[in-house]
């Protein structure tokens, strides 16, 4: 008797999907050659790759829930993608699942001045909501680095930051609605343009759930008016350790800058190359920025010199021009695209009290030396989230997995000072089997329960966030029982 061939099995099971999502999606909009599902294979954490079985690029909610609802009559994974920009891999697919992209997405659908928000398509990029506002004196305060490129589905995936998040938060503190579309092809409202809504706090749960209980297709979002001014100030040391007692003495004075920024030596040094902005020579550089009236900033300039004073700076700066503002934050902004120029790097983003700063980048500088590969520095200060960046050689045999036992060890640190795995990255594949350092079985029971609620066939984003030890017999079970 002739065992059934698997491998075509496999392709007819595909071709049989693809037509079923060809029926409700336009043909363009249904990736599924081998060629063109390679550029989906991986996100900014390239280093893992997986081409996905398919992908689809829907243009409206509607079409959102009809792939849904097909993948979940199939059994099909379903991984949400806004634009690719995840450094913790967070839109890696795995080979039997479809791409979910939201890139097509990307209308404004209402602004309210009035009562200060806007609604958009998720697919909608970072920097184009505050684009679509600007004119008339607003702006959206959330401002990751890849502002330029990255989705809002993703900064609401991940819960994303930025440099101003010291002062005006990160996502979940400038999101008040969503609209969602469950597994199943249900499409819900959650909050909306109002501050608070009643019942369980559903919107904080969805926010920073990685694609794990729906795709989120819309977002209502706070706009801010625009501060009457802002200026930075460029503050140079001679040591890591000492930049760093700096920012805790600045918070501890009760100091509100919008952001306070660090880079140490290695970085200063690719980003003054890339953007030429004018960077003293020094081992650590603080940007600090303050906003308000001209004698506001005064105000608060002028406490903070007289702090970083007390620390002997190498240099202290402050902006005199529209121009020398922008040159200063060009460079922070280009950090990460000045590094990768020069080398591979592995970007982590643990968070810590910003008083443990010192300690945390003394013991950083011991862990490079003990694992040989070199570290630069580069992160939000202010709220304590690190984004060490890990040097090393991808064409290097072994030398990815030094990289990740490094980065393992400065994440342990980080909660091991009473800070957590994740600022803004999100946990992704790169954090997950790490859960369990900061989490205990029953803590990460009751996360597991909360996925089960709202995907109960385990499909959407799988292989994420959880260790996989604690997650693939459950995956089994419950994708066996829906």
């Amino acid at each position: 008797m002739q065992m059934p061939d698997p491998n075509a099995m496999i392709i007819a099971r595909k071709a049989h999907l693809v037509a079923r999502l060809q029926q409700v999606l336009p043909e363009d909009a249904v990736i599924h050659s081998d060629n063109e599902v390679r550029a989906y294979e991986c996100d900014a954490l390239t280093a893992y790759k997986c081409p996905p079985l398919a992908a689809v690029l829907p243009a409206n909610t509607a079409e959102v829930a009809a792939v849904l609802r097909i993948c979940h009559e199939e059994g099909v994974p379903v991984v949400p993608r806004g634009s690719g920009t995840s450094l913790s891999g967070g839109a890696l697919p795995t080979a039997d699942a479809v791409i979910l992209g939201v890139a097509k997405l990307s209308d404004v659908l209402e602004t309210d001045y009035d009562n200060r928000f806007i609604r958009v398509q998720t697919g909608r990029t970072n920097l184009s909501v505050t684009g679509a506002v600007e004119q008339d004196g607003f702006f959206y305060a959330p401002d990751p680095s890849s502002q330029l490129a990255c989705a809002i589905a993703g900064n609401i995936a991940m819960n994303s930051g930025g440099a101003h998040c010291l002062k005006y938060g990160v996502t979940t503190n400038n999101l008040l609605g969503v609209t969602m579309v469950t597994m199943e092809g249900e499409v819900i409202e959650v909050g909306g343009a109002h501050l608070d809504a009643a019942g369980y706090d559903l919107l904080g749960v969805i926010c920073g759930s990685e694609g794990q209980l729906g795709v989120v297709t819309e977002a209502t979002l706070r706009i801010i008016a625009q501060p009457e001014g802002a200026r930075p100030i460029m503050l140079a040391f001679d040591s890591n350790e000492v930049a760093g007692a700096c920012v805790s003495d600045i918070i501890r004075a009760g100091v509100l800058p919008v952001a306070i920024e660090f880079m140490d030596r290695p970085c200063i040094q690719a980003c003054e190359r890339f953007a030429k902005a004018g960077y003293p020579e020094c081992e650590a550089l603080l940007i600090v920025e303050v906003e308000g009236s001209d004698a506001e900033i005064d105000e608060q300039l002028s406490k903070i010199t007289a702090i970083a004073a007390t620390h002997n700076p190498v240099e202290m700066r402050e902006s005199k021009s529209e121009a020398e503002s922008k040159a200063i934050w060009a460079g922070r902004k280009a950090a990460f695209g000045a590094m990768g120029q020069i080398n591979d790097y592995m970007c982590l983003d643990g968070t810590i009290p910003v008083s443990e700063l010192p300690l945390v980048l003394r013991r950083m500088r011991e862990m490079s030396a003990q694992f040989g590969l070199d570290v630069a520095n580069v992160f939000h200060a202010g709220d304590g989230n690190m984004h060490p960046l890990i040097l090393f050689d991808a064409n290097k045999p072994g030398d990815l997995e030094i990289c990740e036992a490094f980065g393992a060890e400065i994440l342990k640190l980080c909660v091991e000072v009473g800070g957590c795995l994740t600022g803004e990255h999100g946990v992704g594949i790169e954090k997950r089997d790490l859960m369990h350092v900061q989490f205990n079985r029953v803590d990460l029971e009751m996360q597991l329960r909360v996925k089960d609620v709202f995907d109960p066939g385990w499909l959407l984003n799988p292989a994420k966030v959880f260790p996989l030890d604690v997650t693939e017999g459950r995956r089994i079970i419950r994708q066996t029982a829906a």
